[in-house]
């Protein structure tokens, strides 16, 4: 692919040039999103209707009330590596933000991989999101529970359950897959009402279950719900998935920033913003839930959920409307997933560093989008799906796989940016200067070493949490050995074919992995305005 220069000035929509680094490719992608729609992909990723309502059974059931703490423990190593992350996408405003930042502080070798682990993660994250039909559409109509009727089980955990969020998971699939082909507008416009959808929804169930307490907010200093035996330490760290596995996803306004009018100033803002509003609206949504519901012993609320204390609580037509609201969402999640690992994808692409680049690589003319990457994660989800479909762990097992690739993924970014700030004493190895508007870039400045540390020491204890091979999350059976190690055994497998394929090119001279030398240089002093 021809490569020039792309300077901030040349950005379309964009009234100023900065005096950041250029980013050394033609601009193909379509500027289409503002500032709200650049924080509808980060929040609609995020989507705490989607994720909240898909896993809050699971993280009561595995750690009883208690496992609200592992909310806000997440939440705050979260947000460490959101600062980080966005210092970085001040700097390099890039689609493919986790393979291109990698790639500059670490080189184009440990970028390739990490890049690598982040395309599978993120079809695996679309698979796990678009399966999230199943906890809230038989709830709101039984005619959507297809597979066994009406009258099955539609529990996620049941192989009928199972067997329909596949099922339904494909159907939804088909649908987000032709909105991304259909162009950046389209999709931003889907995913900004699906937020504002989403948001309405969030703070209306907030304030419907606080008015209907069953208890205090004390529920949440014991244990009450949990039926394991010994020590409550690991019970805590299995329930830690819920939230694992909804607060990722926030650099997705990074992966749209070549779709973002003034990249440098906005990306940055919406990716904290993202997270923040998402984790305070997570922690009351979680909470209310658990005061509201009308047993924590009954075993409702592990198999049904929120779900399932919406329609006790609030009757079947209130009940279900609300559901309404979070159907929607996972629609937005789904999609908003879909497009982050679309981008993944063409963004190594365009550099030749996978199979068919020059497919994947390209951008269509009449959408602005590139086509053939957003149908590749799409059917590459459905894929996941369909060989799993008799498997009654799927939803467990995916949703703990896909997040703990998208750790590991995280930290191929993170580790080189703290190994740089140390080599090169604090941010000198990040380019300094000013945004669209003139203002100096988002920086942590002195804190930057401090929160960098953290954040890496937060991710590998969250990893090494993740992959733990627990047959209450890998496998249901509780007898079959390679599926409890299953996590362990794909990401190695994962790892394993990336390196054969990256080693042939390698050794064949095919891959020609380029950054462009002036992707590192430092930029001028001052922002130009441009002529009037």
């Amino acid at each position: 692919m021809n490569r020039s220069e792309l300077t901030p000035a040349s950005y379309p929509g964009d009234g100023v040039a900065t005096s950041t680094a250029p980013v050394g490719y033609h601009q193909e992608l379509r500027r289409g999103m503002g500032s709200f729609a650049s924080f509808a992909a980060g929040f609609s990723f995020v989507s705490i209707l989607t994720t909240v309502f898909q896993l809050f059974g699971l993280g009561f059931g595995l750690g009883g009330a208690a496992f609200f703490w592992t909310w806000p423990l997440v939440f705050v190593g979260q947000l460490l590596v959101a600062l980080c992350f966005a210092e970085l996408a001040a700097r390099w405003p890039i689609s493919g933000v986790i393979y291109q930042w990698s790639s500059r502080l670490a080189g184009t070798t440990v970028g390739w991989f990490t890049g690598w682990i982040m395309i599978i993660g993120q079809i695996l994250t679309v698979a796990a999101a678009a399966i999230a039909a199943q906890a809230v559409l038989p709830a709101i109509w039984s005619g959507f529970q297809i597979v066994g009727g009406a009258d099955a089980d539609p529990s996620v955990a049941s192989p009928t359950g199972a067997q329909n969020a596949v099922l339904l998971g494909c159907v939804l699939l088909v649908i987000t897959t032709v909105v991304n082909i259909l162009g950046i507008r389209q999709m931003a416009a889907a995913t900004s009402i699906g937020v504002m959808i989403e948001i309405v929804g969030v703070i209306a169930l907030v304030l419907v279950l606080f008015f209907l307490p069953e208890r205090g907010p004390q529920v949440v200093v014991h244990n009450t719900g949990w039926a394991g035996e010994g020590g409550y330490l690991g019970a805590f760290l299995a329930s830690s998935l819920m939230a694992a596995y909804v607060m990722v996803g926030f650099d997705s306004a990074g992966e749209l920033a070549e779709e973002t009018h003034s990249p440098r100033r906005t990306t940055p803002r919406t990716i904290l913003r993202a997270l923040v509003i998402s984790g305070i609206g997570g922690a009351l949504l979680i909470l209310s839930g658990l005061l509201a519901a009308s047993s924590l012993t009954d075993g409702n609320l592990a198999a049904g959920g929120l779900s399932w204390v919406l329609t006790d609580r609030l009757g079947d037509v209130l009940g279900r409307l609300l559901l309404c609201c979070v159907a929607v969402a996972v629609f937005a999640c789904t999609l908003a997933v879909q497009t982050s690992g679309a981008r993944m994808i063409y963004s190594m692409a365009r550099e030749g560093a996978l199979p068919f680049h020059r497919y994947l690589g390209k951008v269509s003319a009449r959408t602005g989008t590139p086509i053939i990457t957003s149908i590749v994660v799409g059917v590459g989800a459905a894929t996941a799906l369909l060989v799993n479909i008799h498997q009654s762990a799927i939803f467990t097992a995916l949703s703990s796989l896909c997040i703990a690739m998208l750790y590991l993924a995280y930290l191929g970014v993170t580790l080189p940016l703290l190994v740089a700030r140390i080599r090169y004493r604090g941010t000198d190895r990040l380019p300094a200067g000013v945004d669209e508007t003139g203002q100096p870039l988002f920086s942590l400045g002195r804190w930057g070493t401090v929160v960098n540390t953290l954040a890496v020491l937060f991710q590998v204890g969250m990893a090494v949490n993740l992959l733990w091979p627990r047959a209450e999350i890998y496998d249901l059976t509780e007898g079959t050995w390679w599926l409890q190690w299953s996590a362990l055994l794909f990401i190695g497998l994962s790892f394993a074919v990336g390196a054969g394929y990256f080693l042939a090119r390698r050794l064949h001279r095919r891959i020609e992995l380029r950054h462009v030398p002036h992707t590192h240089l430092e930029p001028p002093a001052e922002a130009v305005p441009e002529p009037a």
